[in-house]
C-alpha cells in the first residue's frame, strides 16, 4: 500500500505517513486508531514487534546438489529416482508459514503440545509442505500406520497405485509399499537434565527458549529398522517459535544404523515400540545435508557434533 494511498484512506497528509514509517513523528492514539483500521489490524498488532520468520535459501546455508535421489524399495531394484532439493526448500517455508498462521491466531502449538507432540506436529507439516511442492511426485500414504510417510508416484508408483485402488483402507500393501517413497522424521534434539544444568550452573530450555546453545545431541526415531530415504528435520525456537534449523537425507540407511526396536512397559501408558537411530545413521544423514540455519550457531554445533566439516 503506497504511503498516497494509505494516507488518503486515513485522511492523514502523506508526509506525516512518510515521517510515521522513519520515526520521525509519534502518533496520537487516534491516528493509530485510524491507521489500524486503515490496514485491517489492530493497534495492538501494530504496535507489536513484527515475528522475523526464517525463510529458505535466503536464510539458510543450502547444499549444492541437483538431486535428492529416493530408493526404490522394489523392482526394479537398485534404481532411484531424483527429486529436486527445492522441493526441500520450499517444504520448509511451508512449514513456518502454518505455523506463523496458528501463533496470529493466538494459538500457541509449542504449548499446547508439548515437546514431544510438537516434534510430530512440526514432522507432518515438513511431510505436507513435501506432497505438496513435489507437483505430485510424492503423495501421503493412505494408511496412517503404513510406511514409508510420502510414496512415490513415479510411473511405477503409479502403476502400483492403481492396482491397490479398492484396498486404500489396507495396512499390508502400504506396509510398506513396494513402489518406494520418503520417510519423514523431526528432533529438536536433547538437552542436559535439571540437576546437570544446575550443577553447571546454567538455565535450562524451557517451551519457547532456543535450545541449540545446550543441546547434548540429537537423533530420530522408527517403528521399524527398515528405515531408509529418510528425511530427517532438527528444529528449534527462534524468536518463542518452532522453526526448521536444519534437514538431512540419506537413502543408504540400514537395520544397522537403527538400534533394537524397545518394547512398551507394561502399564507404560501409550507409548509404542520404537528403535532410535544409532551414531553411524546419524553420521549418514550429516553427510547428506541439505540446508542449515545459517545464523544462530546450528552448523557450529552440527559440524562439531560430528566432527567434520561439511556444513560450510
Amino acid at each position: 500500500m503506497s504511503q498516497e494511498a494509505l494516507a488518503s484512506a486515513a485522511s492523514l497528509d502523506r508526509t506525516y505517513i512518510s515521517q510515521l514509517e522513519r520515526g520521525h513523528k509519534s502518533p496520537t492514539l487516534t491516528t493509530l486508531a485510524k491507521l489500524a483500521d486503515c490496514l485491517g489490524t489492530t493497534v495492538q498488532q501494530l504496535l507489536s514487534e513484527p515475528v522475523s520468520s526464517p525463510t529458505a535459501p535466503a536464510d539458510y546455508l543450502v547444499r549444492r546438489t541437483r538431486r535428492v535421489a529416493i530408493a526404490r524399495l522394489g523392482p526394479p531394484n537398485g534404481s532411484t529416482v531424483a527429486m529436486p532439493p527445492g522441493v526441500v526448500l520450499a517444504a520448509v517455508n511451508f512449514a513456518h508459514a502454518l505455523i506463523d498462521d496458528l501463533y496470529r491466531a493466538d494459538l500457541n502449538v509449542a504449548a499446547v503440545l508439548g515437546l514431544r507432540n510438537l516434534s510430530a506436529f512440526v514432522g507432518e507439516l515438513f511431510a505436507t509442505g513435501l506432497a505438496k511442492a513435489s507437483d505430485g511426485l510424492l503423495v501421503r500414504n493412505p494408511h496412517q500406520d503404513g510406511h514409508p510417510d510420502l510414496l512415490l508416484m513415479d510411473a511405477v508408483g503409479r502403476r502400483r497405485w492403481q492396482g491397490l485402488s479398492d484396498r486404500l483402507d489396507e495396512k499390508e500393501p502400504f506396509s510398506p509399499f513396494v513402489g518406494g517413497g520418503v520417510e519423514v522424521k523431526a528432533t529438536c534434539g536433547g538437552v542436559p537434565t535439571p540437576a546437570v544444568c544446575k550443577r553447571r550452573g546454567i538455565k535450562r530450555p524451557e517451551i519457547g527458549d532456543a535450545r541449540v546453545g545446550c543441546l547434548t545431541g540429537y537423533d530420530w526415531k522408527a517403528h521399524h529398522r527398515e528405515t531408509n530415504n529418510l528425511v530427517g528435520v532438527l528444529w528449534d525456537f527462534v524468536a518463542d517459535r518452532p522453526r526448521v534449523a536444519a534437514v538431512f537425507y540419506a537413502n543408504d540407511l540400514t537395520a544397522e544404523d537403527w538400534g533394537e526396536i524397545v518394547q512398551p512397559r507394561e502399564g507404560g501408558g501409550r507409548t509404542t515400540s520404537v528403535s532410535i537411530m544409532s551414531l553411524s545413521g546419524i553420521r549418514k544423514m550429516y553427510g547428506g545435508w541439505i540446508c542449515v540455519l545459517a545464523a544462530g550457531g546450528y552448523r557450529e554445533f552440527l559440524n562439531a557434533r560430528n566432527r567434520g566439516d561439511l556444513i560450510g
